[in-house]
């Protein structure tokens, strides 16, 4: 692996310690739309925590969670719920912009 992107998964890694920082990298991902994007930087997030820890935090099998957090993934939201408040974060639900007429 080159230095550049070790020096990348490092910075990641201790941005993502950060609760904020986690909360915002999650924002960011939803705001792309993707399914796929949104479940790859939870997984992220799961693995800066440590995603053993994570998942019998959560009450989840490990192997589960892996698959359930891929891009391939369509997690319940009762475990998505529970993967995001192991991880000290919540689902939120915000009134969007109102539209100018």
């Amino acid at each position: 692996m080159s230095k550049t992107s070790t020096s990348y998964r490092e910075g990641l890694v201790k941005d993502l310690a950060n609760p904020e920082e986690a909360a915002a990298y999650l924002n960011a991902a939803l705001e792309e739309g993707s399914q796929e994007v949104f479940l790859l930087a939870l997984r992220d997030i799961a693995e800066t925590k440590g995603m053993a820890r994570l998942s019998k935090k959560a009450h989840l099998n490990r192997e589960s969670m892996y698959r359930m957090l891929s891009g391939k993934g369509n997690p319940q939201l009762s475990s998505l719920a529970s993967i995001l408040k192991s991880a000290g974060l919540r689902l939120a639900v915000e009134v969007s912009e109102p539209k100018v007429a």
